[in-house]
């Protein structure tokens, strides 16, 4: 059975088997699912994320999911929390607030220079923290880019 990236990472923890070695011209130059998401990793850590919380897992799965499919950041309530809650059984509220917790706690811990490059300012400079789908879609919109 073959799987597109984006059904794998919306598909449930059964089919997650699927996806291990999957391999795409869409996903990276190198071809392999899992090092988008190490990219994404990294680049959270960056900015200050702390990998305990449960919104980093959230929302590294909504930041690859966006990088692959730029619609769905016009479509967070929608399509991208919804699969997000389905993948890891929860709720979209649940999914939500622990994306909005990680991002309140980068903000609040990271790096200035790290927003200020991203987003064109920071908290030190006294701004009020990006939205979910902002920090999802710059973030995002940054890995296309670069990848």
């Amino acid at each position: 059975m073959q799987m597109d990236y984006l059904e794998c990472m919306t598909a449930g923890k059964r089919e997650s088997r699927l996806c291990g070695g999957m391999r795409g011209n869409d996903m990276t130059e190198n071809g392999n699912a899992s090092s988008m998401e190490r990219y994404v990793s990294e680049f959270m850590l960056e900015l200050g994320v702390p990998a305990h919380l449960r919104g980093y897992y959230y929302l590294r799965e909504a930041i690859v999911l966006t990088a692959l499919d730029m619609e769905l950041v016009g479509s967070v309530t929608k399509l991208l929390y919804p699969n997000i809650a389905k993948n890891n059984h929860t709720n979209i509220q649940r999914v939500e607030r622990a994306i909005r917790n990680a991002i309140e706690v980068s903000w609040e811990r990271g790096n200035p220079a790290v927003f200020e490059d991203l987003f064109g300012y920071s908290a030190a400079s006294g701004a009020v923290r990006p939205t979910n789908s902002e920090y999802i879609a710059r973030i995002a919109d940054r890995i296309r880019m670069e990848g």
